[in-house]
């Protein structure tokens, strides 16, 4: 029992010395990877961060040397970095690898079928109108999934007529 709270010197300060040494060798190369790394998530990328985080516990908790998980991390990282740039110069696979953004609300319609795809109520989506200080559907033009799930909402445009541009036109001279 006394060993499931503490073991010995030597194993906390190996411990203590793994944390620190794959902490920066993570640091690193996620600096090296770039921002898609730090981007807020969709699937694919979700999957590789909790990759990361756990073959950083396994670091830590020196269930791999850290020779081992910098290799680990450095794959995945390069795995990650091919995908993407596989799915940009592909658009099959950009489609496999992310999904694509749906509409849920346009002109004052909820896209029930869509909704439903999504497992979205009318009430996330009035929320998510709210948050964007929209107090009337009707300044709505559409609320969108994003491939990362967040909602955005894109605001009506005012309508421009001719009389209108030629106001705009005519004020600037």
């Amino acid at each position: 029992m006394k060993e499931l709270i503490f073991k010995n010197w030597e194993s906390i300060w190996h411990i203590a010395f793994c944390s620190v040494l794959a902490y920066l060798v993570l640091f690193v190369f996620i600096r090296i990877s770039g921002k898609r790394t730090l981007a807020k998530l969709t699937a694919f990328d979700f999957v590789v961060t909790v990759t990361l985080g756990s073959t950083l516990s396994s670091m830590i908790l020196a269930k791999v040397t850290l020779a081992e998980g910098a290799v680990a991390l450095v794959l995945i990282i390069a795995l990650q970095y091919l995908l993407a740039w596989s799915a940009m110069k592909s658009k099959t696979l950009e489609k496999v690898i992310n999904s694509t953004p749906t509409m849920v609300f346009y002109r004052g319609q909820f896209l029930e079928e869509a909704m439903q795809k999504e497992v979205l109520t009318k009430e996330e989506i009035y929320a998510e109108i709210r948050k964007y200080r929209m107090l009337d559907v009707d300044q709505v033009e559409a609320v969108v999934m994003e491939l990362n799930g967040e909602l955005t909402v894109i605001k009506k445009a005012p309508q421009v007529t001719r009389s209108s541009l030629k106001d705009v036109l005519t004020s600037a001279s």
